[in-house]
């Protein structure tokens, strides 16, 4: 979740962990953090659409909006990784392929067969 600020964070383990029903509007949201401004969640939801974490759809005839995550916080964290290493890739380019090979060489055997298994299924 360090991707994530942590109020994003926050409200997407209350998604994820289904404390809000989906989809969902601003004011569902509010139940779990009623703390927070409405204009506060609103913003933060908008961020999380903007990112691509949180799908959005406009309430026909209304000025809402109804939210619901764009996937699991496994695909998240897929995406996020994936992302994270073609920066890394892009910035420091074979540099970046050489850290990453070092890091291999230092699995243990049961490390190496999950890598590769998480390597199969995505």
């Amino acid at each position: 979740m360090g991707l994530l600020g942590p109020l994003e964070g926050r409200i997407m383990r209350a998604i994820w962990a289904g404390d809000v029903i989906e989809p969902f509007v601003v004011r569902s949201l509010q139940a779990v953090a009623p703390e927070l401004a409405y204009t506060t969640l609103m913003t933060t939801l908008n961020r999380l659409a903007e990112k691509g974490v949180l799908t959005m759809q406009r309430v026909p005839e209304q000025r809402a909006h109804r939210y619901r995550a764009a996937g699991t916080p496994e695909q998240f964290l897929t995406q996020a990784s994936r992302a994270q290493a073609s920066q890394m890739l892009d910035r420091f380019g074979d540099a970046a392929l050489v850290a990453f090979a070092a890091r291999l060489d230092e699995l243990n055997p049961a490390q190496r067969e999950r890598l590769r298994k998480l390597v199969d299924d995505g």
